[in-house]
Formats: C-alpha cells, sequence, structure tokens
C-alpha cells in the first residue's frame, strides 16, 4: 500500500521504508501446511491473528503445537545427555530425511532407550558406591585380635566428615553416654550412593547395648546421612565379606563401563542427527503457530491469511504459493489478493550488515511511521563524526581501527560462535567502531594530536622564534615566517601558554557551528515529511516558523562567528547576543562586525518575535477547519473487502480515524506546549552541543596528563626498572581510561545528540517493525 506523493528526496533505500500492503491468501486446506513452510523460508509475509478472540487452547492445530512441544523436550533431554557425556552436535545434516510423524517415534524409541540405559547405569552405579564405601568399611574397621572381641550390639558405616561433631554430640546425648564411638578418617574422597555427589566421610563403628539404644542411633544415622553397613564379628567372616566384595565391585566396574559406552553409542548417532532434528521440529512447531493464526473457512476446506508484505514480494509469494499447490497434488490453487486498508502499515528497512547496526541506534529511540524519513541515512555519517569530535586523536583512533578490523577480519569466525554480552555488542557494532575509528584519526590529524603529542605531518609550524631566548614555550616570543599550516592545528599552539585560551575558542565555536547545522538538517527533513504526506500546514506553520526562529538567533551566531574568523575581529560574541535582546537599538561600538549589523540584527530579533505566535495559533484553527470539512459530507465509507470476515474484522479494528471527536483545547494544549518546548530546546539543544568542546578538552587533558605525568616523568629518572613500570601504568591508563572509558562516554553523548538534538526535529517514532514469518530469525532466535 504506497502513501503520499514523494519526489522531494532523492531515491534511497534507507531514506523511506519500503512500501506495503495488506494481502489474503485463501489457502486450501491440503496445501496449507506446505504453503505456509514456503512462506517461512521466503520470509517476506508477516501474518496478522485472525483468531485473537480465542485461547490457544481452542484454537485448530492445538494438539499438533502439543505434540512438536512433547518432541522439543525430547530433543533438550538429548541436548542434556550429550552435554554431560562431553559430546558435541553435528553441524554437518546427513542426507536422510525424516517426515515429523516418523520422528517423533523415532524420537520416542531414543528416549525410552536412552532413559532405561539410565536407570541401569544409576542403579549399578549406587550399587557400586554402596560396595565401595561397605569395603572401606571392612578394610577401617577390621578386628584382628580375636581377644578385643566384644559381646555389645555394634553398628559400622560412613557419615560426612562435616557433621562428624555434631553426630557424636547428638548419639551422646541420646543415649546418655551409653554407648562407644570410634571415628577415622577416609583418606581419599568417596561418592555418595544417593546424592552422587562427592564427599570427605568418616568411617564410624558404635558399640552400644540394647534394643532401645539401638532404634535411637539408626534413627540418628538416618537424620545425619550416615550410610550403614553390616559388620561380621567372627575374623573369617571379615575376611570372607571383604573377597567378596571386591570380586563384585570388579565386576560391577566392568558392567558400568560397558553400560556407559552403550549410552555413548546411542547419543553419538543422536548427536549426528540432532541438529537437523531440532531444525525440523523448531519449523513444524512455528508452522502450526502460524496456521492457528489463520481464520477456518466456514467449508473447513481452506484457511484464510492475512498479512503484510512488501510490494516488491508479490511475485516471490505467489511463486511460493503455486509451488505449494503443484508440490502438495491440490486441485485447487492457492488466491493471493490484496486488500484495501486504513490501517497504518509496519516499517521494513532492507539493511545489509554495514547498515544494520547504525539503524538499531535509531530503532532502539523508536521505530519509524510507516515512510517517514529515516535519520539512520544520516547517522552513517553524523554518529560517527560527533563521535570523533570529543574523541580526537589519531593515535587513539589507530588503537580502535586495529581492534575493530580484528572484529571484521574474523567475522565469518566470530559469527559462528556464541559470544559473551559485551564481545556480542561490540561484534554486532564492528562497522560503527569502524566508522568511529577512522573519523577519529581524521579529527586527530585535524587537532594534531596522537596519545596527545603534535607532529609536523603537513610541513613546518608558520611560527618560529625571534631569538633564543624565547626558549620558553611562549607565543609572546614567536613571529610568523611561512604561510599558515596546511592542515589542523599548527603543533606550535601545543605546550603553549596559549594553547587553551586557543583550543577552546576554537573547540567551542566548531561545536555550535556543527550542532546548528544538525539541528538545520532536522528541521529540513521536517519540511521533506510534510511535503511527502502532503501537508501543508506542516510546512506553512511548522516548518517555516521553526527555521526562521532557530537561524534569526543561532543561525546568526553562527554567522557572526565564520565572519570575526575570516575578518580576525576582536568583537565579543557574548556582548554582542546578550545586548541584541537588552539593548536592540544601542549601537554595537567595537563589536560592530559588519555595516548594517544593528538593522539586521533588528530585523532577525522581529522575525524571532513573529515565528513565536506563527507556531503557536493558526495551526489549531486549521485543524479544525479541515476537521469540518472532512466530516460535512459521509462521515463514514465502508472499506472495500472481498470476503465476509475482511469486512468484520476491518470494521471492528482501532482506526484512530473512525468515531474521533474532533477537541479544540486538546490541540491547542498541544500545539502550545509543542511551540514552548521548541523555543526553549533551541536553546537548550544549542548549549547541550557544547559537551563536544567539553569531553574533547577532557579527552585531550587526560591524554595529556597521562603522557606528561607518568611516560615524560619515568623517563627523566634514567632508570629502566622505573621506565617499565611507568610504561606499564601508561599502557593500562590508556586503554583503561581513555580506549575503554573515554569511548563508552563519547558514544554515549553522541548517541544523546542524535536522538534528543537532532531527530526530536522531525522524527515521530511511533510505527512498529515489519517482523515477518522466517525460519531463519525463528531459529536463530531459539538458539
Amino acid at each position: 500500500m504506497s502513501r503520499g506523493g514523494g519526489g522531494c528526496c532523492p531515491s534511497m533505500d534507507l531514506m523511506r521504508s519500503e512500501a506495503m500492503q495488506l494481502v489474503q491468501v485463501i489457502i486450501p486446506a491440503e496445501s496449507a501446511h506446505l504453503a505456509v513452510s514456503y512462506l517461512g523460508d521466503l520470509g517476506l509475509l508477516q501474518f496478522k491473528d485472525l483468531n485473537a478472540d480465542k485461547s490457544p487452547f481452542q484454537r485448530t492445530y492445538a494438539s499438533q503445537i502439543k505434540r512438536c512441544g512433547e518432541m522439543a523436550r525430547k530433543l533438550r533431554f538429548f541436548r542434556e545427555q550429550m552435554s554431560k557425556a562431553a559430546i558435541a552436535t553435528s553441524t554437518q545434516f546427513s542426507g536422510t530425511s525424516l517426515e515429523i510423524d516418523d520422528l517423533e517415534v523415532k524420537l520416542g524409541e531414543l528416549e525410552v532407550e536412552l532413559t532405561e540405559v539410565n536407570a541401569n547405569n544409576d542403579k549399578l552405579q549406587r550399587t557400586y558406591n554402596e560396595l565401595v564405601e561397605y569395603n572401606i568399611v571392612l578394610q577401617k574397621e577390621m578386628v584382628t585380635d580375636p581377644s578385643k572381641q566384644v559381646k555389645l550390639g555394634s553398628l559400622s558405616g560412613l557419615v560426612p566428615k562435616e557433621k562428624a561433631m555434631a553426630f557424636e554430640r547428638i548419639l551422646f546425648r541420646a543415649t546418655r553416654g551409653n554407648m562407644f564411638l570410634r571415628q577415622e578418617p577416609v583418606d581419599e574422597t568417596v561418592t555418595d550412593p544417593l546424592s552422587g555427589e562427592k564427599v570427605i566421610k568418616n568411617a564410624f563403628v558404635i558399640f552400644y547395648s540394647g534394643e532401645r539404644a539401638k532404634s535411637k542411633i539408626v534413627k540418628i544415622c538416618d537424620a545425619f546421612g550416615a550410610n550403614r553397613y553390616p559388620f561380621p564379628e567372627d575374623l573369617g567372616k571379615q575376611l570372607q565379606t571383604i573377597q567378596e566384595v571386591s570380586g563384585k565391585i570388579s565386576e560391577l566396574k566392568a558392567t558400568i563401563e560397558i553400560g556407559l559406552a552403550h549410552r555413548d553409542s546411542i547419543l553419538k548417532n543422536i548427536s549426528s542427527e540432532f541438529e537437523q532434528w531440532n531444525t525440523l521440529v523448531k519449523k513444524e512447531k512455528a508452522i502450526y503457530h502460524t496456521l492457528n493464526m489463520l481464520s477456518l473457512d466456514v467449508t473447513k476446506k481452506c484457511l484464510v491469511a492475512e498479512g503484510w508484505s512488501p510490494v516488491f514480494a508479490t511475485s516471490q509469494i505467489q511463486d511460493a504459493l503455486q509451488r505449494a499447490t503443484v508440490d502438495s497434488k491440490s486441485q485447487v490453487g492457492s488466491i493471493f489478493q490484496v486488500l484495501n486498508t486504513q490501517e497504518s502499515p509496519p516499517t521494513f528497512f532492507q539493511t545489509n550488515k554495514f547498515t544494520s547496526a547504525f539503524q538499531e541506534i535509531v530503532d532502539a529511540y523508536g521505530i519509524a511511521k510507516y515512510q517517514e524519513a529515516n535519520p539512520g541515512v544520516f547517522t552513517i555519517v553524523t554518529f560517527p563524526f560527533l563521535f570523533a569530535i570529543m574523541f580526537g586523536d589519531w593515535g587513539h583512533g589507530i588503537c580502535l581501527l586495529l581492534a575493530t578490523l580484528y572484529l571484521i577480519i574474523r567475522e565469518k569466525k566470530l559469527a559462528s560462535q556464541k559470544l559473551d554480552d559485551i564481545m556480542d555488542m561490540m561484534f554486532g557494532g564492528r562497522y560503527v567502531i569502524l566508522m568511529m575509528s577512522l573519523f577519529s584519526i581524521y579529527t586527530g590529524l585535524i587537532y594534531n594530536e596522537f596519545f596527545s603529542v603534535p607532529f609536523e605531518l603537513f610541513g613546518k609550524s608558520a611560527y618560529a622564534c625571534r631569538d633564543p631566548s624565547c626558549g620558553d614555550a611562549t607565543t609572546e616570543g614567536l613571529i610568523k615566517v611561512r604561510p599558515a599550516y596546511s592542515f589542523g592545528v599548527d603543533p606550535v599552539w601545543h605546550g603553549s601558554r596559549s594553547e587553551l585560551p586557543f583550543l577552546n575558542s576554537l573547540k567551542m565555536k566548531l561545536s555550535i557551528l556543527i550542532g546548528v547545522a544538525q539541528m538545520n538538517l532536522g528541521i529540513m527533513m521536517s519540511y521533506f515529511n510534510a511535503k511527502f504526506f502532503r501537508n501543508a500546514i506542516n510546512v506553512w506553520y511548522q516548518f517555516i516558523p521553526q527555521l526562521i526562529f532557530l537561524n534569526s538567533l543561532f543561525g546568526y551566531l553562527s554567522l557572526l562567528i565564520i565572519i570575526k574568523w575570516c575578518t580576525g575581529s576582536k568583537a565579543d560574541l557574548y556582548h554582542v547576543m546578550i545586548y541584541m535582546f537588552l539593548s536592540p537599538t544601542d549601537d554595537l561600538g567595537e563589536n560592530e562586525l559588519f555595516p548594517g549589523q544593528k538593522l539586521v540584527q533588528l530585523v532577525l530579533l522581529l522575525l524571532a518575535l513573529v515565528s513565536v505566535p506563527w507556531m503557536l495559533i493558526p495551526k489549531p484553527f486549521f485543524l479544525k477547519k479541515q476537521h469540518e470539512q472532512r466530516h460535512q459530507g459521509q462521515q463514514y465509507t465502508m472499506l472495500q473487502a472481498t470476503d465476509e470476515s475482511v469486512t468484520e474484522l476491518e470494521e471492528h479494528q482501532d482506526d484512530p480515524h473512525h468515531h474521533e471527536e474532533f477537541e479544540f483545547s486538546e490541540v491547542f494544549v498541544h500545539q502550545l506546549i509543542h511551540t514552548i518546548e521548541f523555543v526553549l530546546g533551541a536553546v537548550s539543544n544549542t548549549a547541550s552541543y557544547l559537551r563536544l568542546w567539553a569531553l574533547s578538552l577532557a579527552h585531550s587533558e587526560l591524554s595529556t596528563v597521562f603522557y606528561e605525568k607518568v611516560l615524560v616523568l619515568s623517563w627523566g629518572y634514567n632508570n629502566i626498572f622505573i621506565l617499565i613500570i611507568g610504561a606499564v601504568i601508561f599502557l593500562f591508563a590508556t586503554i583503561g581510561v581513555l580506549l575503554v572509558m573515554e569511548t563508552l562516554s563519547a558514544f554515549l553523548h553522541a548517541l544523546r545528540l542524535h536522538w534528543v538534538e537532532f531527530q526530536n526535529k522531525f522524527y515521530e517514532g511511533d510505527g512498529y517493525k515489519f517482523v515477518p514469518f522466517a525460519f531463519a530469525s525463528i531459529i536463530e532466535e531459539e538458539d
């Protein structure tokens, strides 16, 4: 569905979102599954939910989704088992492909087999652990002297070492001291039969008298997780038991190893097919979720789908539907038709790996309204440029460039790996960082700073010492002996007494010029939006007065800055701007930069004052008149539709233009707020661009401090040990503060300047994103 006229802007892929259309597809039931599958492969159709009033359990394909969910659960179980066995999944698909019904049967059989193998292995492992513990008890507690055998009752076993002291105290209190406990630590950790965890334990034997004491001791042993084992009193039986237990341990160990080998063979067979099965199940589940969004025809022989698609995708969608009809051997083809609607379409920009990160910066503020001018086009250049103004140092820029080149060169390998959050964020924005580093090198060359050190890269300095006595690096002893330095700041300014005043003045004025230029660009984009949507009111009563107001004040200030630079005048621009408001009729005196300046200022001030009511008053009245004209005739018109369900749906859709009442007071208050916001914002936004100067100064001064107070200072000691320490401190300070913290700070400030100062001049950002049904994105999200 195409909107508005165009032609005011050059044709650019990112300037306006793709033309969208609302389409209806009527698919025979026998080819519906295959048709949705082919559309999922294509990924250019966003389905609308035509069953929003139904719960998930009331929908047609609820049982199929339940089946897919159960298969997904089995696959998660297999993944956990492979992870425990340290078996990696194979990314290469085998040639054999299963149907979903065959896969369901196979997954069920494999789960039963694997569960049975695990249960047997667990049972054997538990028996093995119990026998190992029993063997330890027999070894520790074996009585070798028959004369020491006693006729008291005894219990023996193992207790966790951390509970041994409490175990002994409770036993003593419960039996009132009528027992004898002997404990001995076990040298190695023991696998507990119940928990399966490695635990440090003590072997114990308790001698007692009477059944009552025995019952108490048994309960205490159970409470403390002490495993009890029978201990034969006869020495011969002890030796025989030890031999039997040792034999059983050897047998069980061999049996467990065979069981684990069998389990690993099952898991290896699963791993070779796992990714293929997992993808198939995800696709099937997504297909049935989508089919549940389609409405069932009265005859239950066909499904009706509605959704948004780009206009350019029409032939591709029709081809996919035709292939589905042929492949499913359906005798009736699918019907594809475009619907007329008043609903606002979703926004879709075709981006590549370079432009996607810049578009995401804009989308984080808000998704563009359908076909409004996209700030992402300008963000590709303006964002890294504003960052570089604050980060201007070509040495630091080269460091950033090397880091991002590493990410770009290895992007194929890194894209296939699972990265942590910070690394993933850097990898996603690698081309943003690339542009930031290139612009930082450019602005660093202009500032003539390489880790705060100036170089004569573009010729000799324009200044030289008048005599040898000017070696204190002050400009007072310097005279101009050559033409001006050809590119950037003359290196002689660095380290001079005039460095800070000169660079502060330069960077502050540059910040204002760049800020006013970018705000004017934002206002110009509001004109292109108004022309594109054929909104003459916004052109005459928003764009023109905003342009006049901003340039009458801050455009004029920018002009004065340029004139002052060109003429070398010593006029005080603060004085000029302040008294332009306080005393507009007074003579300017020495602050006059050009003839007739006083008259120009009076005219500009008058235009600025006139533009405020121009923005405020006419627009609400014209909107009211426009509303009355729109509703003089028939208020509502029926939408053209070819199906009753579509007509019913569109009658119930919540369109803001239907049944609306024009509240003049609300419109006027809104316009008042908008006018006040722009007038105050023109001042605050211009001041906000001074952050370019402030952060550039902070970056330069920090770099100078680290260089002079760490590296140069350590070099002055003529001690290799101190020099190494100084170099290490300088390296970590440069990386940690200047390349990490300062990069993040400059990035966030550039982000704020785009979101607040630039985009609020024209960008509404109240649209919604085009989210097509695509297998690629579904699989990627779930992974």
